[in-house]
């Protein structure tokens, strides 16, 4: 081999070993921003833009507030309160809706990542306590699903202080029903409600500029 041919050769390999260098370097660049993202650091979800279609049609249930209406299988409710979630860098609202004739049930909005919105009805009778990983309620079985503690903040009427903690324990049957239990403050009075899932395309938003009147005795109901 001549000296022009070493040098050629020699040069090829110092291009092919730098070139090794910056890929790495990039690579473990990448890496730490990876690995320097917060756990709570929200990423795009990629199907977002069908929702955002969704709510420009329908309303955004995200926004959801005290003297809003809302539209679920050709009913309408009125927002009369909401409560606002947070468990670590968790949260979710659900919302007390009250009907033309005074029934009242509770929607919750939760997004996990996609958005899950669950229609809830109260069961004020209901003689069971959370604890066991399976039960039977209303003739139906329900497993142990998850539980935990979280902070709140109440806006409208919902029969509780504008601050406070709750205790909850959820549980859902193999049909996709839910049991939920939730005692707020130190009280250790669990409220039981049973929940059903809602499909998008059942809830119509119909937002208000007013926050809805105060109502002290409408009270927690699921």
């Amino acid at each position: 081999m001549d000296g022009a041919t070493a040098y050629l050769v020699a040069a090829a390999g110092f291009l092919i070993a730098a070139a090794g260098v910056l890929v790495a370097v990039v690579a473990l660049r990448t890496a730490r921003r990876r690995a320097a993202r917060p756990a709570g650091t929200p990423v795009r979800d990629p199907f977002r833009a069908t929702d955002d279609d969704a709510d420009a049609l329908r309303g955004d249930p995200r926004t959801l507030k005290p003297g809003d209406l809302v539209e679920i299988r050709h009913t309408s409710y009125g927002v009369r309160g909401t409560l606002r979630f947070t468990e670590g860098a968790w949260g979710w609202a659900e919302h007390l809706l009250d009907d033309a004739h005074g029934g009242k049930l509770w929607l919750s909005v939760e997004e996990d990542p996609d958005l899950e919105l669950v229609l809830w009805t109260a069961l004020p009778d209901a003689e069971v306590d959370p604890g066991p990983a399976e039960l039977e309620v209303g003739g139906r079985r329900y497993r142990r699903d998850e539980s935990g503690r979280a902070t709140f903040t109440s806006a409208g009427s919902t029969g509780l202080h504008p601050t406070g903690t709750v205790r909850y324990h959820d549980y859902v049957a193999a049909d996709g029903s839910l049991l939920s239990f939730e005692a707020y403050g130190e009280s250790g009075k669990w409220e039981v409600g049973t929940g059903e899932r809602l499909h998008r395309a059942e809830v119509l938003i119909y937002p208000q500029a007013t926050d809805g009147a105060d109502d002290p005795a409408a009270g927690r109901i699921g």
